[in-house]
């Protein structure tokens, strides 16, 4: 009896010291962009999370301003360890509101999915996170495999994020255009990295546009895309997918659920 109790008295003392550890090591984190946020999810990271910017929806914690004008002395008030932000935040600004004895990093992250594999590599090394190489290869195994699974059968797609206002399309060098790929499409738009269309006058003119690519399938990331999309005369038999843009329009790991929902969609657009 006295030595079941010992037993469990060890394993509390342990359990409750490793927690204390944990808790020790946490780094103190800002992060300029919900992106970051999903990263720092998968590698266990949240809870080290003091602040976000604007734009964050998945923490609770205080306001550190936006990707392009992050708040210097919001950030200074909550002495992190790591100031972390896109490429979109300047190097002089990212600079200028990094507090003395902080260390500000901006991440590539929008070219290609070995980008996304990459800012987890690096992210758990600043963070001393133990089981870094295992998370970030376990990421880069699940979105391939998942994506293999699709089996697009090289069907021509539009990546756009909506059909309203003035839409982004994504083009070659983009994680999206990677992801898309990978799954077995071609994406149609042949520019370079993310594009914002001019605002469409009319649903004729976002036909047009469209049209110029002659995709076989029009992939809206907007729950509301059908609907922005239904005034749009489209070629015949050309589908309006809409999928949910929180599952794809951050280059993170979130990406895995997009793909589940791009399969669970395939009544869609498969024939």
């Amino acid at each position: 009896m006295r030595r079941s109790s010992f037993r469990q008295g060890l394993l509390a003392f342990l359990v409750l010291a490793w927690a204390t550890a944990a808790h020790a090591a946490c780094p103190r984190i800002v992060s300029q962009s919900p992106y970051i946020t999903h990263q720092l999810a998968w590698l266990g990271l949240k809870s080290c999370i003091v602040g976000a910017s604007r734009y964050e929806h998945a923490v609770k914690v205080p306001d550190t301003g936006g990707v392009l004008d992050p708040d210097a002395a919001a950030i200074a008030a909550l002495k992190p360890d790591l100031v972390i932000a896109s490429n979109w935040t300047a190097p002089e600004k990212l600079a200028a509101v990094t507090p003395p004895g902080a260390r500000g990093i901006r991440l590539d992250s929008f070219q290609s999915m070995e980008q996304i594999t990459g800012n987890l590599r690096e992210l758990g090394q600043l963070a001393g996170v133990a089981d870094t190489a295992a998370r970030a290869a376990a990421f880069d195994h699940l979105w391939r495999k998942k994506a293999a699974a699709i089996a697009g059968g090289g069907r021509r797609v539009l990546l756009l994020s909506s059909c309203a206002a003035a839409p982004y399309s994504f083009g070659h060098d983009t994680w999206l255009a990677e992801l898309f790929s990978a799954a077995g499409f071609v994406v149609a738009d042949t520019s370079r990295g993310v594009r914002r269309l001019a605002p469409a006058t009319s649903a004729a003119a976002a036909a047009e546009f469209i049209a110029e690519f002659k995709p076989e399938i029009v992939f809206v990331f907007n729950n509301r895309g059908a609907e922005s999309c239904g005034t749009v005369p489209l070629p015949p038999e050309t589908p309006i997918v809409a999928l949910a843009g929180e599952k794809f329009l951050h280059p993170a790991p979130v990406l895995l659920d997009g793909l589940d929902d791009l399969q669970a969609a395939r009544s869609r657009w498969a024939p």
